[in-house]
């Protein structure tokens, strides 16, 4: 059973590309044979997408098969050769890019001018950016180190890559993980959240429609009780990178330690938004609204805890509330649209249970509900601004991954950084002042993979991506990228032709 749902053809340009299934291993698409179908669903109506096959065990097996075959020969690849399929790949996707932005707007909700001008335009760059990093994995420079032997370093890539992504950004998510490991000249099976898997089916499409090998891109679509665990423990997969929450994170890496396997982890956040008494109040307010509801909220960098000095608190809470009273629920679709639903009913209640359950002891601004009307359909909470919570509340500690800010009074940069840094995240962070010193003091002593300073959310593909603490290790994008993705080798060659060296009588003999 596989069943194009009721999206209109404008909304969903790219429904036929599914006729086949949802599955996509050694270069074709298939159907998942676990005997059971799931549904993607429009958040923003309830409608149902398309109906399709999950997949089992044995789909898992064949995908990581048919990259294990086509590792010897894209790991053989020159580094130029890579590169130029690469960038082929950036133009199939550039050419595509409206079918992209429309499949990812209508899986996951999210207004078409974000998928448009953020999450697609980015993968774009990403998939250019790693054209040109695949000719550039360099090791350290040869040298004699030891005087007798000259050494040099190689980068090799580690083999199959097991990776599993988010439902929050599934196209960029598919190329942070997709796009290092190949550019290194390993092969990859990528399994992507089985709510949301339109657009990564696109991306390895459009891989193979570029030229890109049969096999070194493959998709496999089921859950993570199955098709997940099954692809971490896989005794032919040779490294792991998730992103997802910290508690399935955890389980994750109970998985792959058990095999010994390489394992890159991009796990919660919860971002401090630190607002100094110098800081520019206008900019501070319009940076927090933008970085709290980004994607609804649904971002693991996204502004969750504002911590504002005392002497522009009361300012700032009602400039922000007032903010967020003019953002506009709607269709994603519609052009006036700001915010749409959040991934499902089961998150939208899930977000006002937070919300719900602060308001015993904390103040509820605005927001703070689903709207009525014809939005009562979708999966829509209204952006919520809570203020004077308590540092050890639930809403304070918790990852909410919806449309909530949380905003707390300090008085002294000492307790503003500390409050800053208790939580057990660590992902990213924002500090606000026009005072140099005091910005880079903030950068130095928060903990967070990385700090903005009078800005919240701009990521760029040269720069990485990853956390501290339980927010996990490793890096997405950039060159950094690449020590994920790349094992190193020491290779030291004898320069003396001596058969009996110096330092073998500390083993047998005399000088």
């Amino acid at each position: 059973m596989h069943n194009p749902g009721n999206a209109t053809p404008d909304r969903f340009p790219a429904a036929e590309r599914f006729a086949e299934g949802a599955q996509f291993i050694a270069g074709r698409l298939t159907r998942g044979t676990s005997g059971r179908t799931h549904a993607v669903v429009d958040p923003a109506s309830g409608e149902e997408v398309l109906r399709y096959e999950l997949a089992g065990t044995a789909d898992v097996d064949r995908a990581v098969a048919a990259a294990r075959e086509a590792f010897p020969g894209w790991a053989g690849a020159t580094p130029g050769e890579r590169s130029d399929a690469l960038h082929r790949f950036a133009a199939v996707l550039a050419d595509r890019a409206e079918d992209f932005a429309r499949a990812e707007s209508l899986q996951c909700g999210k207004p078409l001018k974000l998928s448009r001008e953020f999450d697609v335009p980015g993968t774009i760059d990403n998939t250019a950016f790693f054209a040109g990093a695949a000719r550039h994995l360099q090791g350290q420079s040869a040298g004699e180190y030891s005087g007798d032997h000259t050494s040099y370093v190689r980068r090799e890539p580690i083999g199959v890559v097991g990776s599993i992504a988010p439902w929050n950004y599934p196209v960029q998510m598919a190329a942070w993980k997709v796009l290092p490991a190949i550019a290194a000249g390993n092969t990859i099976v990528l399994k992507p959240a089985e709510l949301t898997p339109l657009t990564s089916l696109l991306f390895a499409q459009a891989a193979t429609d570029a030229g890109i090998p049969d096999g070194v891109i493959n998709i496999v679509t089921g859950t993570g009780r199955e098709a997940g665990e099954h692809l971490v423990g896989h005794p032919d997969v040779a490294m792991t990178s998730f992103t997802g929450s910290t508690a399935v994170g955890k389980r994750v890496a109970e998985i792959a330690t058990a095999t010994v396997k390489r394992l890159h982890l991009e796990l919660g956040g919860k971002a401090p938004f630190v607002v100094f008494d110098d800081a520019d109040p206008e900019a501070a307010a319009h940076g927090a609204v933008a970085g709290a509801l980004i994607n609804t909220g649904q971002d693991c960098t996204a502004a969750t805890r504002a911590y504002v000095q005392r002497p522009l608190y009361e300012a700032f809470v009602q400039r922000t509330a007032a903010l967020m009273e003019s953002v506009r629920l709607g269709d994603p679709f519609a052009p006036g649209t700001d915010l749409g639903p959040l991934i499902s009913h089961v998150q939208r209640d899930r977000v006002a249970g937070f919300v719900d359950r602060a308001r015993a002891d904390a103040r509820v601004v605005t927001g703070g509900e689903a709207p009525e009307g014809e939005l009562a359909k979708g999966a829509y909470y209204r952006p919520t601004l809570i203020a004077d919570a308590a540092q050890d509340s639930e809403v304070v500690q918790s990852e909410i991954f919806g449309p909530v800010l949380v905003v707390l009074p300090f008085d002294t940069d000492d307790e503003g950084i500390a409050l800053a840094n208790d939580t057990p995240y660590g992902l990213a962070a924002s500090a606000w002042s026009r005072d140099v010193y005091r910005a880079n003091r903030a950068t130095r002593e928060i903990k967070a993979g990385c700090v903005w300073v009078n800005d919240h959310i701009p990521i760029i593909s040269e720069m990485p991506h990853g956390g501290h603490k339980s927010s996990g290790y490793g890096k997405d994008m950039s060159a950094y990228s690449f020590e994920e993705y790349t094992q190193i080798k020491h290779v030291m060659f004898d320069n003396t032709a001596v058969a009996a060296k110096d330092w073998h009588r500390t083993v047998f003999g005399d000088r």
